[in-house]
């Protein structure tokens, strides 16, 4: 393996760009080391969470969908609004199948389709109701066919407005400032609380402090020292109350790193550092009281239902230890919320793979395919319901192709995207700006065909591109929108970052082998291209680019690292590469630290856009990254301000921030983390590495970071060898899921 060669400036300047013309370095030797893996994971997973905190994570948080002209006087629906009311729905159906899954089940009344008709002919002829002969000659029921509904009329679409989420009422906001105040804990937090809790949140928390560890922000130490407040002697560590908010705050924690489930091991070693004296019992105090479910994950002949003591005696080694030669049995908590999602996405899937019309005939479609993976890809759609696709930035061609040609044989085909980017760029590539949307707009309702007479979203075909992207309970609801006979292709790059939410949906379909896969054979092209494929392997090669497509410029330190930045996008790109500043993308580890996203921003904006921030920080032509709802990222511009709020510019779409979402919704975005950034593409990027940077690297990192860009990328280097280092390490699953589990489950 060589390490990534060091070469010329785009265009430096005499007087400040001459240390950057170097000659390749030479090789050295990568350095193994597990212990650097485990930390890069979690400082990447970290990165996730620090996204959507320096954003605002407000659920509530959203855009409006859009307005018809005759409804404007209507109230607008905010899309983080219809989300959350859509995951409400998902789980009230998810709790109704398992309340009856756990009833009794009359003989007969979980059949429908031809299976009801039999029974019922059969029950017919028992009882002397009807002869049996009556039922010989029946003709057979003709399916009716499916037509493609003629397009709705195109509407114009209103700015779309930015709700500020229902507070609670006053009254209970003030009781619960008052035992806040009581305990010495910040009156900021009584309506969050109040809203989290509801209206009895005052008696809750007198009766249990620790509830106090709900809200956002609230760590262990604060509920304790509230606790000691109100309680007073009357409480202590090992108070079961405190217990059992601990695992409770340890589940969520780990859903901000992408986990739904944690080795029970795990959680009862991180309530005796927090000086729980009988872990054990304080997980099991956990299940018992509904904190959080219990799972095994072991052979088939063992008892594998959410049982409390007997797993629990299993985990601690009674059961595993019998000789008999089996592997211990693997216990896993989790919160209900992803056990619920998990299990309502397996059973989706599966009944998308079951549902499929199987001898469908496609082949003419597939003949005339631009590349043999678009053929492959179109003939394994015809006779499967899920498909998994993978491949790079070129290979999205093939899924536009498919799309293209479902079209054409008269069937509802649609592609969903992680980001409005996306969007475009597949609309492009398909030639019909109707073909695609934003997966959240689809889910909201405000963008797609919209839902039919069942409710289930009105397509034949959805490909989901950035497949990765795609947390489970987004999944959840995605596959319970989708009637049976839908084909759902996913497709996606495994090489990139995983999903903002808890959740690794697209490695554990991968992994579960549920569903075929296509891996596309179109290679990413370009010095870009190269260099990116490398890194997918393991390998940080030396690449030829003759037109400066990839640069390497070295830094010593971190305040050099953000000049260089500000010197590449203001000057050096626009003059040597033809990429304006307003179309290269800044990308670095965190939003922390000496050259993070926050000291870039601020550096960048005085040299491109200086100004005294006169709305809220903001001033008119500012890049911004606005956030409608967690985990999403949409770029766009600053354009006006006034009453209404902030006006912006969303990749053409005008969108009104009001005043008091600003703060929490709204950010700088010349620089971006590599999470923010997945699903978007550049013509040019300047990815930076100082040398505090080194512990946040692993290889999915690199790899997402430095694909975002098009025609060129800058790399300011600034961490020696942790960046080859990083990039030869395996990345192992950093998260614990238990989907894959279950997909298997469904396949046996």
């Amino acid at each position: 393996m060589t390490a990534l060669p060091r070469g010329e400036s785009p265009g430096p300047s005499a007087t400040d760009d001459d240390s950057v013309v170097a000659d390749a370095s030479t090789d050295s030797p990568a350095e193994e080391s597990a212990a650097g893996t485990d930390e890069a994971t979690a400082e990447a997973s970290d990165d996730a969470t620090d996204d959507e905190a320096e954003a605002g994570t407000d659920p509530a948080a959203g855009t409006g969908g859009s307005a018809g002209g005759d409804t404007a006087a209507a109230p607008a629906v905010s899309e983080a609004e219809a989300e959350l009311a859509a995951q409400r729905e998902l789980l009230e159906r998810i709790e109704k199948r398992k309340a009856e899954k756990d009833g009794p089940i009359p003989a007969g009344t979980k059949l429908s389709g031809p299976a009801a008709d039999l029974l019922a002919a059969v029950r017919a002829v028992e009882s002397g109701e009807k002869p049996g002969a009556a039922f010989f000659d029946s003709p057979a029921p003709t399916a009716p066919r499916r037509t493609v509904p003629a397009p709705p009329p195109v509407r114009e679409r209103a700015p779309e407005s930015v709700r500020a989420p229902l507070g609670a009422a006053p009254e209970a906001v003030a009781a619960v400032a008052a035992v806040l105040a009581a305990g010495g804990a910040p009156e900021s937090l009584a309506a969050p609380a109040a809203g989290t809790l509801g209206a009895q949140a005052a008696d809750a928390l007198r009766e249990d402090p620790w509830q106090l560890l709900s809200l956002p922000g609230v760590g262990p130490e604060q509920a304790d020292g509230f606790a000691r407040a109100l309680l007073g002697d009357a409480c202590g560590p090992d108070d079961e109350r405190r217990t059992a908010a601990l695992v409770g705050w340890l589940l969520e924690r780990a859903a901000l790193q992408g986990h739904t489930a944690l080795d029970a091991t795990e959680v009862r070693a991180a309530l005796a550092g927090r000086a729980v004296a009988d872990p054990e019992g304080a997980v099991l105090h956990a299940v018992a009281e509904g904190v959080v479910l219990v799972f095994q994950d072991g052979p088939e002949d063992e008892e594998t239902e959410e049982s409390e003591e007997p797993a629990e005696a299993k985990d601690t080694g009674e059961g595993s230890e019998a000789g008999d030669g089996r592997e211990p049995v693997q216990v896993l908590l989790g919160l209900d919320r992803y056990a619920l999602a998990e299990e309502s996405l397996a059973d989706g899937l599966a009944r998308l793979v079951n549902a499929c019309e199987k001898d469908a005939d496609w082949s003419d479609a597939a003949s005339s395919a631009p590349s043999p993976s678009a053929a492959e890809l179109i003939r394994t759609a015809a006779a499967h319901g899920l498909v998994a696709h993978t491949g790079g930035e070129a290979a999205k061609a093939e899924p536009a192709a498919l799309i293209a040609a479902a079209s054409g044989l008269g069937l509802r085909a649609l592609g969903a995207t992680h980001s409005v980017d996306g969007r475009q760029r597949l609309a492009e590539a398909v030639g019909d700006p109707s073909a695609a949307v934003t997966l959240a707009g689809l889910l909201s309702g405000s963008e797609g065909p919209g839902r039919d007479e069942e409710g289930a979203v009105a397509v034949d075909l959805l490909v989901v591109l950035d497949a990765p992207q795609l947390d489970v309970e987004t999944g959840a609801m995605l596959v319970e929108a989708l009637a049976d006979g839908t084909r759902l292709v996913l497709s996606g790059d495994p090489g990139v970052l995983g999903s903002a939410g808890a959740g690794r949906v697209f490695a554990d379909v991968l992994a579960a082998r549920a569903c075929p896969q296509i891996v596309s054979r179109t290679p990413d092209p370009g010095p870009i291209g190269e260099l990116v494929s490398g890194i997918g392997v393991g390998e940080l090669n030396q690449v030829a680019a003759p037109g400066r497509e990839v640069v390497i410029v070295p830094v010593r330190d971190a305040g050099e690292a953000v000049h260089r930045t500000v010197q590449l996008v203001a000057d050096s790109v626009p003059r040597a590469i033809g990429v304006p500043s307003s179309d290269t993308q800044v990308i670095t580890v965190g939003h922390g630290g000496s050259a993070g996203t926050r000291a870039l921003n601020e550096a960048l904006k005085q040299r491109l856009n200086p100004g005294p921030g006169q709305f809220g920080g903001f001033d008119p032509g500012d890049r911004i990254a606005h956030v409608p709802a967690p985990g999403r990222t949409v770029p766009g511009v600053v354009v006006s301000a006034d009453a209404e709020g902030l006006h912006l510019d969303c990749a053409g779409s005008a969108v009104v921030v009001p005043q008091e979402r600003v703060e929490a919704s709204v950010r700088h975005a010349w620089a971006l983390s590599a999470h923010q950034a997945a699903g978007m593409r550049w013509p040019a990027v300047v990815v930076v590495l100082p040398g505090d940077a080194a512990q946040g690297l692993s290889r999915p990192w690199v790899y997402t970071a430095f694909s975002r860009g098009e025609r060129h990328l800058s790399v300011v280097h600034g961490v020696d060898q942790a960046l080859p280092r990083a990039v030869a390490q395996s990345p192992a699953q950093d998260r614990t899921t238990r989907l894959r589990t279950l997909l298997e489950a469904s396949d046996g």
